[in-house]
């Protein structure tokens, strides 16, 4: 696999990796490896990398299991070299200072009595050691041969049984287990990674161990686990680099700085507030107000899709009233409309007594179709994306063989087809997050220029789309080789191209906050505020009257 191409583990950190929106090469910093290909990755990297990279510098690495016990048993032991003590007395002090290695060092040469007595590793027993008569147990209160007990720095004694009872308690408790301290309820003395080694059950050992990885990754502030469900892999990732979009191996994209699925260009609070809106329960009271209105007896909401106006609630109050007016049915008839109208009604609203309802719930009915607009096209966007995805699966494991067998062309000559469907996948994540930007975007000159842009892209995106979708198909049941292919080959290198030149425009635009609407704001506020020059007046005439109108 290629360093510049591939997905990275915690061996390819200074590899490089393609860009799908960088608008160039002038942010790249300088580095030893080669600049990448503005396109996309070969066929056999890891999708994620190819779907979700954005970025144009490498700034995290993914790091599997084995990855994080290297990284972390380094730790311990470049701790315990520094600071001349034990691996097991390095790992209570990585423990206490969250895995940060500076930390540990830097409290350590600043006062290393606080920090042993803060952290609870002793230099030698708090109590006086026997000699050669029996000790008890301080917690069964049984007396055992010197040998037979077990201590930890502070010599406190206690026998096998009670310490194997103890420490399976505190390791079924949860993560608390790393910080366990004596059994000694006075005694700060740690018990280290040696007691559990030589007291725990088998079982025991393997959730403490397990405890023990986990907390290097989630005491780590430039760590993460990937949110994906069943993942073990973590990502180790370089803070203010600008970009939070990171794909793991297992291919999930997300978000650095939320956790939420990978959103660029869209900010997360922008993407917090879409996502509690669309699980918020004010969507569904505004459909209520938008959609019914209250029985006039009992109050509850009571909705009418067709038929008349006379409505009966449902039991136990079976009220009946009028839909238009909500006055009871027994003072309606042939004269108030009949059935499908209500004469009292339209009397009433002539007179505004129903002026504020009507208001309110026109105003809800609004907001409603308003976010019912965005949403369909946010979540249809998420549908197609999701259906490219299985066919970029299918395309690599059955129709590429087969396409190289009907047209005699070699597989790594049909990447062509698999960089437009990588392309149309990243588009059709980007493209449903901007209409979550949108759905929030106020201001009506940015609005015009995001809609513009934004229809451009989709417009490019779904004819890339058809053309995957629709003309690929011939090419997959023709029986030999043609012209035509070579055509379509060169129409879909081109609908991909253009694509991504539409959506880079687009990415670019959002996250300089479309700053180009307010540059052109502001360069004609400039240019109408200057005063025009006349064309007949001498040296000292400016052309312009008192009040700012041009003088003819």
């Amino acid at each position: 696999m290629d360093s510049d191409d591939g997905m990275l583990d915690a061996h390819d950190l200074e590899s490089g990796e393609d860009d799908f929106y960088s608008g160039g090469t002038d942010d790249y910093n300088d580095s030893d490896a080669d600049e990448p290909d503005y396109g996309f990755v070969e066929e056999d990297v890891d999708d994620s990398a190819m779907v979700a990279s954005h970025r144009s510098q490498i700034n995290y690495v993914v790091l599997k299991e084995e990855d994080i016990r290297r990284h972390q048993q380094d730790d311990i032991g470049r701790v315990a070299m520094v600071l001349s003590i034990s691996e097991v007395e390095a790992s209570i002090l990585l423990l206490h200072y969250h895995w940060s290695v500076s930390k540990v060092h830097d409290e350590w040469f600043a006062d290393e009595e606080r920090v042993r007595r803060t952290v609870g590793i002793l230099e030698g027993p708090v109590i006086p050691t026997p000699d050669g008569r029996e000790l008890t147990c301080g917690i069964c209160f049984e007396s055992f041969r010197p040998e037979e007990i077990v201590s930890v720095a502070c010599g406190h004694p206690f026998c096998p049984t009670c310490w194997t009872g103890y420490i399976s308690t505190t390791i079924n408790d949860g993560p608390g287990c790393l910080m366990l301290k004596c059994p000694d309820p006075s005694c700060p003395a740690a018990v280290g990674q040696d007691m559990f080694e030589k007291l725990a059950s088998k079982e025991d050992k393997e959730k403490y161990y397990r405890y023990f990885l986990r907390s290097y990754i989630e005491d780590n502030r430039k760590m993460k686990w990937c949110p994906a469900p069943g993942c073990e892999h973590a990502i180790d990732f370089a803070a203010g680099t600008g970009s939070y979009d990171v794909s793991c191996l297992c291919s999930h994209s997300f978000c650095w700085n939320c956790t939420e699925e990978a959103h660029r260009p869209v900010d997360c609070d922008t993407v917090a507030q879409w996502i509690l809106k669309n699980s918020a329960e004010s969507e569904n009271m505004n459909w209520i107000l938008a959609n019914s209105k209250p029985c006039p007896k009992c109050k509850r909401p009571i909705e009418k899709n067709h038929g008349c106006m006379h409505m009966t609630c449902t039991p136990p109050c079976k009220y009946e009233f009028c839909w238009l007016c909500l006055n009871a049915w027994t003072d309606h008839g042939e004269r108030t409309g009949g059935f499908y109208a209500c004469n009292r009604y339209e009397a009433a609203k002539q007179e505004g007594l129903y002026d504020e309802a009507e208001k309110r719930r026109e105003m809800a009915k609004n907001s409603l179709e308003r976010y019912t607009h965005y949403y369909e096209r946010w979540a249809s966007n998420q549908t197609s994306r999701q259906k490219a995805m299985v066919d970029l699966q299918i395309m690599r494991s059955e129709k590429l063989e087969k396409l190289s067998d009907i047209h005699r062309t070699p597989e790594s000559q049909l990447k062509f087809i698999t960089d437009a469907l990588l392309q149309i996948i990243e588009c059709r994540r980007v493209l449903k997050w901007t209409y979550a930007y949108g759905y929030y975007l106020p201001d009506h000159d940015k609005r015009q220029f995001f809609e513009y842009l934004q229809g451009e892209a989709e417009s490019g995106l779904e004819r890339l789309h058809k053309c995957v979708e629709k003309e690929l198909s011939v090419f997959e049941i023709a029986e030999g080789p043609s012209d035509d292919f070579n055509h379509f080959r060169t129409k879909l290198t081109g609908l991909t191209s253009i694509t991504k030149t539409y959506f880079e425009n687009l990415v670019k635009a959002l996250e300089n906050g479309l700053a180009d609407v307010d540059s052109q704001a502001a360069s004609s506020k400039s240019t109408n505020s200057k005063p025009s020059k006349s064309k007949g007046g001498g040296g000292k005439g400016k052309g312009s009257s008192k009040n700012g109108g041009s003088s003819s």
